[in-house]
């Protein structure tokens, strides 16, 4: 594929990146206070507790346990079925991960009280976010969602050449996105502008994968 192509691709990394960091300084700021106050007691107005068990078992679908699974999964896919240095493009799962951690580390903004929370799906992320003072954002797990389905989508999207399955594997890394980011929210384990941050993060990897995927190649003589 030709450097021009991947130009909106490396265009939408840039305005994602500035975004980031937009909503950083307005997190840091307090600026998403009030907002993130009003969502956060109206999911937990709609709170059904019949269904917790439900969306705890959504949440695993964002642990660090399945995502590095599945890309450890792909990785393995793509180096057997010969696709080569393509391979690394698993590799930005671990500095988005690594990111994450970082800002919830540096970033004072604790997440909502246990007042309007709810236990989240087990996972070994619970231990590292008790260990940075309760601190959340962005969301680690939709940060792993959007790079894990968005990754595998893409790559199904490029190797099958049947429309219904990559019209598929669109729908279902899309719906799954959707539903980890109501998730988060409907749990009270996240404020929505984690969630937004968690997707800004997440897009900037998954895209920067993407564009490795679809970079120029060398023609072999």
């Amino acid at each position: 594929m030709a450097l021009a192509s991947l130009t909106p691709r490396l265009i939408a990394i840039t305005a994602l990146g500035i975004a980031f960091v937009a909503v950083t300084i307005a997190v840091s700021a307090g600026s998403f206070g009030g907002l993130d106050q009003q969502v956060a007691e109206a999911m937990h107005s709609i709170w059904r507790g019949d269904l917790h068990p439900l969306f705890q078992g959504i949440a695993e679908l964002g642990g660090i346990e399945l995502t590095s699974v599945l890309m450890l999964g792909l990785l393995i896919y793509l180096v057997r079925a010969g696709f080569g240095s393509d391979a690394w493009a698993v590799a930005v799962f671990v500095p988005a991960q690594i990111l994450e951690v970082l800002y919830k580390m540096l970033l004072h903004h604790p997440g909502p009280l246990r007042s309007i929370a709810h236990d989240d799906g087990p996972s070994l992320s619970s231990l590292l976010t008790g260990s940075v003072a309760g601190n959340s954002f962005p969301s680690g797990h939709m940060v792993r969602t959007l790079i894990v389905f968005g990754l595998i989508a893409f790559v199904v999207r490029r190797l099958t050449t049947s429309g219904a399955v990559r019209r598929l594997s669109l729908v279902v890394a899309f719906l799954v996105v959707v539903v980890m980011a109501f998730d988060r929210i409907y749990l009270g384990v996240h404020w929505e502008s984690d969630v937004i941050g968690g997707l800004l993060l997440g897009g900037i990897a998954l895209l920067a994968g993407t564009v490795w995927l679809d970079r120029p190649r060398r023609a072999r003589g």
